[in-house]
């Protein structure tokens, strides 16, 4: 089969690797309709996010269809349309049943392989998936690919922001950073009833589709965020900051964004070697930071739900499809944000 194969900082190359085969009674193997490029893919692509082994098949958002199933697997069967999170749950474990699917203690994520251990990713033809029956979760024809795809990742991940930051209605809040995972977040502060949601970015393209969710854009470097959310909030500041970046100079507008007694939620992958404030800016303003890694299957069933219910204008992010024979093309026109990119599917 073929699959974008990691050879590199700014190498990836499609290639053909070996098709993945049954290894445990619980596995399946997925024909995958859909994967995609996210921001953390990109972590890799620059070297931020070092370890991986070269010729690992990279990918964590992938909707398809089973086509071959291990002997132990009860609730799926070939021919079923499936959507996985990004990381595999056994759903039976003391973080399963918490919740914190994402922490699972046989938990592996796809596209990490490291000193020969790891799960191959799903931007590729075929992609097996451990942990079948407690990772999978059926979907109905009628979603459509790329607004299924969004279940993978970004759209729990940027709910569980919203949720992390205690949105409430009436409440105000900044999200910073625009990519699919922000946009994302903002829709989740809207649907959570926020009265009034700020999204920050640099990124024309992205801040526009920040307003068609209900967003009040602010444009870095040319507005003062800041004092516009200090002027609507009678000089307190947002109710809570949802950080979807990763770096240290959205860590630190968040802090400037937050109201004392506020929260700092964050989803976006941080790769830096220490925080840019003190524990004490923290205690001086009583606030509260959150932090970690989406339990995504939690998830997924109530946001397909929502979807169902009339919500499927999220799977407008995508704004490119390319097929994967032009996976190079793909990170390097995410990475770029050229012709307006906000997000790339790949279709096999």
């Amino acid at each position: 089969m073929k699959g974008i194969v990691f050879h590199g900082v700014r190498d990836v190359r499609v290639e053909e690797v070996s098709d993945p085969r049954i290894l445990a009674p619980t596995d399946a193997i997925v024909s995958v309709e859909r994967a995609a490029v996210c921001g953390s893919d990109l972590h890799i692509w620059h070297g931020r996010e070092r370890g991986l082994d070269p010729g690992t098949v990279l990918g964590h958002e992938f909707v398809g269809r089973v086509v071959e199933i291990g002997r132990e697997v009860r609730t799926l069967s070939t021919g079923t349309r499936v959507v996985s999170p990004f990381t595999t749950s056994c759903g039976a474990c003391f973080f399963c049943r918490d919740g914190l699917t994402a922490r699972c203690t046989r938990s592996e994520i796809y596209g990490w392989v490291q000193d020969g251990h790891g799960l191959h990713g799903a931007q590729a033809e075929l992609v097996r998936v451990p942990l079948a029956d407690s990772t999978l979760v059926a979907i109905p024809a009628a979603i459509s690919a790329e607004t299924a795809l969004l279940l993978a990742d970004v759209l729990p991940t940027g709910w569980y922001c919203a949720e992390r930051a205690g949105v409430i209605p009436g409440g105000a809040y900044a999200v910073v950073g625009c990519g699919p995972v922000g946009l994302m977040a903002v829709v989740a502060a809207r649907a959570l009833g926020a009265r009034m949601v700020w999204a920050v970015d640099t990124v024309p393209e992205r801040l526009a589709r920040a307003r068609v969710f209900g967003a009040t854009p602010l444009a870095l470097g040319r507005d003062d965020a800041s004092a516009i959310v200090r002027d609507a909030t009678d000089g307190r500041g947002a109710d809570a900051v949802l950080e979807a970046v990763g770096n240290a100079a959205s860590h630190r507008l968040a802090l400037d964004l937050v109201r004392p007694g506020g929260t700092i939620s964050v989803v976006g992958v941080h790769t830096e070697a220490a925080f840019p404030f003190t524990p004490a800016e923290l205690y001086d303003r009583n606030l509260t930071y959150r932090v970690g890694r989406c339990p995504a299957r939690r998830l997924i069933e109530p946001l397909l739900a929502w979807i169902l219910a009339g919500h499927p204008e999220v799977g407008s992010v995508f704004t490119h499809c390319l097929p994967l024979s032009r996976g190079t093309t793909a990170y390097q026109l995410f990475d770029a944000k050229d012709d307006g990119c906000i997000k790339v599917a790949l279709e096999p």
